[in-house]
């Protein structure tokens, strides 16, 4: 996969704290920076979908379905 480079600015105690995780864990600093990017897009991405889906329904005339009617059996099938 292709990559590109992202310059940021990290304040002190937050550098050293990267620095000490790469250094214990043999990883890179970017590595664990692109780990992190990744799980905040992965959350945000989440919650928009969800948000948007809420939107969506309350603009719409379905009624919602109380959660003691759900049949949890067949969620699965």
């Amino acid at each position: 996969m292709a990559t590109k480079q992202l310059n940021i600015r990290l304040d002190e105690k937050l550098d050293q704290r990267l620095e000490a995780l790469a250094a214990r864990t043999g990883r890179s600093k970017a590595f664990y920076a692109s780990e992190a990017i990744e799980a905040f897009l992965d959350d945000w991405e989440d919650y928009y979908l969800a948000k948007d889906a809420l939107t969506e329904f309350r603009d719409s005339d379905e009624t919602a379905i109380d959660v003691e009617d759900v049949d949890w059996n067949k969620l699965g099938a």
